[in-house]
């Protein structure tokens, strides 16, 4: 099993930033891929970034040029810088790992979820 823990959300006024951070444990060798999800209420849970253990990257389109992912391996801790902040930004932000990058892309095959940080952007 592995335990994702998630830190770093709440309250900022647009044009803002946050960074958020995810920290896994547990059976983690068997982890090579981590991202982040949101989920905005009354909609869908949807990819917002994900990363490789070898640090390549995919970001959803509306989150490219504003938002970055990053990862430390030594801390087995994943990043997510968000700049810029808009109001539809504002959602639960989940940690995502999964054993290959093609599964942690999508919701349905995502192995492990964090449980979740509230980020809120005030206009």
């Amino acid at each position: 099993q592995v335990q994702l823990v998630e830190s770093g959300g709440g309250l900022v006024q647009a044009g803002g930033s946050l960074r958020l951070s995810c920290a896994a444990s547990g059976s983690i060798f068997s982890i090579n891929a981590m991202g982040w999800y949101r989920q905005a209420p009354g909609k869908q849970r949807e990819l917002v970034a994900a990363i490789t253990s070898g640090g390549i990257t995919n970001y959803a389109d509306s989150m490219k040029g504003r938002f970055t992912i990053s990862r430390d391996n030594a801390k087995n801790t994943v990043y997510l810088q968000m700049n810029s902040l808009k109001p539809e930004d504002t959602a639960v932000y989940y940690c995502a790992a999964a054993t290959t990058f093609r599964r942690v892309v999508l919701t349905t095959r995502v192995d492990y979820w964090g449980q979740g940080t509230q980020v809120t952007v005030s206009s």
